[in-house]
C-alpha cells in the first residue's frame, strides 16, 4: 500500500470526526437554535457584532492558528508516528472538544472570557487564578507572535531577500517590531469587524491554500517518500520521551489552551448556538489538518530524522518551512511560505492582546464601548509587552508551551464540571482533561531547564497522581452549585 494513503486516511479521519463526533458533542452540550446569543442581546458595535458563520470560521481559524500548527508539528515529526496519532485523535477527541466548550460556555455566559467561564464552574478562587494566568499567557503569546514575524521580516528585507529575488530595503528588526506592535495596538482598539472581520477571512483562505499546495507538491514530486523513515520503532533522535514531550511539542496542532482565550471573541459574534459546531469544533479540525500537513512535510521532505533535526537546529522550524517550500514550490513558493509564516503569528498576536484587554476589563468591570476606556487598559498592556519583547525568544517559548497546555487542562476540567453538574455525559471532557493535566504536571517535573529535572518515571507517576486527585475532587464536589454562577437554562 502506498504510504501516502496513510495521509489521506488521516485526513478522512478528521472529516469523519467532524461529521460524527462533533454532533455527539453538540448534543451533549445541548445547543439551542432558539436562544438569543450575546451578539444580538449585547450588541455594542465593538466586540459584540453579529457576523456570518463562514466568516467567523475563517477568523476563528486565524485567531487560533498562530505558528503552532506549523512549528509544533514540524518539531513533533521527530517523534515518528505517535505525532500523527496525537494530531488526528487529539484534534477530534480533545482539541476540538476543548474549543467547542470554550466557545459555547462563553455564549451561555453572555460572551464571558475564560476566567469567568472557569470561575462559574470551578469556583471563585479558580477564577482569580485564571485572571492572572490568562493575561500572562496572552501577553506571552502576543510577544512571541511579534518577535517571530519581526525576525522573518528582517531577513526578508535584508541579505536573505537576494536569494528570493526580493528588493532589499535594509530595514532592521527594531523597525519591524515597532510596526507590528503599532498594528496590534490599532487592531486591539478598533471594533472587531473593522480590521479582523474584513481581512482575516482572506488570510484564512491563504493559510488553507498554502497547506493544500504543499500537499499536492509532495504527492507530485515525492510520492514514494511519504513517511519513508517512520515506523513505531522510531524515537526522537535525542531520545526524548514521547510521554509527555509529544503532547507539549504539538500543542496548537492538536490541543491548545490559547484557543480558550480566543473562542470568546467569536462567541460574541454568533447568530445562534447551532453555528458553534462549525465555528469552534470545525475551526480546530481545520487546524488539525494544517498540523497534519506540516508534520507530514517533516517526515517526507527529509530523508531521515537527523536531517530534519539538523534543519531545525540550523534555523528553527521556520527553516524547515523555507527549505521545503522553496524546493517543492520554487522561489516564489518559498517567498509565499515565509509570508505565510509571518501572517500566521501576526493574526494571532493582535487577537491575543485584544483578549487580554477584554479579560482585564472584565476583571475590573470596565466597559469597553468607549474608545478612551479601551486606552486605559491598552496603553499599560502594550508597555509591558514591549518590555517582554526584549527577553530571549527561546525562554518565552518554553514557558508559553507549558502554560498553554496547563490552561487547556483547566478549561477542560471546567467543561467537565459543567456537564457533570447538569447530569450530562461529562466523560467527553473529563478523559482529555485527565490526560492533559497529567501531561502538564509530568512535563514540569521532568523538564530540566525550567522544571524540577526529575526522572521521567517519577515525573509520570506524579502526573497521574495529580490527575487522579483532580478527578476525585470533581466527582465529589462537582455537583455543588457555584456561588454567583448564572443559570443557563
Amino acid at each position: 500500500m502506498p504510504a501516502y494513503l496513510i495521509f489521506f486516511a488521516a485526513c478522512l479521519a478528521l472529516v469523519i470526526g467532524y461529521i460524527t463526533y462533533s454532533r455527539f458533542v453538540e448534543k451533549a452540550f445541548g445547543a439551542d437554535k432558539s436562544r438569543i446569543t450575546p451578539a444580538l442581546k449585547s450588541a455594542d458595535g465593538v466586540d459584540y457584532v453579529s457576523m456570518p458563520k463562514w466568516k467567523l470560521w475563517l477568523i476563528q481559524l486565524l485567531n487560533i492558528a498562530g505558528v503552532g500548527p506549523v512549528f509544533g508539528p514540524i518539531m513533533g515529526a521527530l517523534y515518528g508516528p505517535s505525532a500523527l496519532l496525537w494530531i488526528v485523535f487529539g484534534t477530534i477527541f480533545a482539541g476540538a472538544v476543548h474549543d467547542y466548550f470554550a466557545g459555547m460556555l462563553s455564549v451561555r455566559y453572555n460572551g464571558a472570557n475564560v476566567p469567568e467561564v472557569v470561575g462559574y464552574n470551578l469556583g471563585k478562587y479558580a477564577k482569580y487564578g485564571m485572571n492572572i494566568f490568562a493575561v500572562v499567557l496572552l501577553l506571552l503569546v502576543g510577544v512571541v507572535f511579534a518577535t517571530a514575524p519581526a525576525g522573518l521580516l528582517n531577513k526578508l528585507t535584508n541579505a536573505e531577500a537576494v536569494d528570493l529575488g526580493v528588493l532589499t530595503l535594509n530595514i532592521d528588526y527594531t523597525f519591524w517590531i515597532c510596526v507590528i506592535f503599532a498594528y496590534y495596538f490599532i487592531a486591539t482598539l478598533l471594533p472587531i469587524d473593522k480590521i479582523i472581520g474584513k481581512i482575516y477571512p482572506l488570510f484564512g483562505a491563504l493559510l488553507i491554500i498554502m497547506a493544500v499546495g504543499v500537499t499536492i507538491a509532495m504527492l507530485v514530486e515525492m510520492p514514494e517518500r511519504f513517511y519513508a523513515w517512520c515506523d513505531f520503532s522510531t524515537g526522537h533522535p535525542n531520545d526524548l520521551p514521547i510521554w509527555p514531550m509529544v503532547f507539549i511539542t504539538i500543542a496548537c496542532g492538536a490541543l491548545s489552551g490559547f484557543h480558550a482565550t480566543q473562542s470568546p471573541l467569536m462567541s460574541r459574534c454568533l447568530n445562534n448556538e447551532t453555528e458553534g459546531r462549525f465555528v469552534f469544533y470545525g475551526g480546530m479540525v481545520a487546524e488539525g489538518f494544517i498540523g497534519l500537513v506540516w508534520c507530514t512535510v517533516g517526515m517526507t521532505f527529509y530523508p531521515e530524522a537527523h536531517a530534519l533535526l539538523d534543519s531545525i537546529s540550523n534555523g528553527g522550524p521556520s527553516n524547515v518551512v523555507y527549505e521545503s517550500c522553496t524546493a517543492l514550490l520554487g522561489k516564489f513558493g518559498g517567498l509565499l511560505a515565509i509570508l505565510g509564516v509571518i501572517i500566521l503569528p501576526i493574526t494571532s498576536g493582535d487577537t491575543a492582546f485584544r483578549a487580554a484587554r477584554l479579560t482585564i476589563a472584565d476583571a475590573v468591570n470596565l466597559k469597553q464601548a468607549q474608545p478612551f476606556k479601551r486606552l486605559y487598559i491598552a496603553i499599560p498592556l502594550f508597555a509591558v509587552g514591549i518590555i517582554l519583547s526584549n527577553v530571549d525568544f527561546s525562554i518565552i517559548w518554553r514557558y508559553f508551551g507549558w502554560s498553554n497546555q496547563t490552561l487547556a487542562a483547566i478549561m477542560l476540567w471546567a467543561a467537565a464540571a459543567y456537564l457533570y453538574r447538569k447530569g450530562k455525559l461529562h466523560w467527553i471532557c473529563t478523559i482529555p482533561a485527565f490526560i492533559i493535566a497529567s501531561v502538564s504536571i509530568s512535563y514540569i517535573c521532568y523538564e530540566k531547564t525550567m522544571g524540577l529535572g526529575l526522572s521521567i518515571e517519577v515525573s509520570n507517576i506524579i502526573g497521574l497522581i495529580f490527575s487522579s486527585v483532580c478527578l476525585v475532587a470533581m466527582l465529589k464536589f462537582g455537583k455543588n452549585k457555584i456561588e454567583g454562577a448564572p443559570e443557563d437554562d
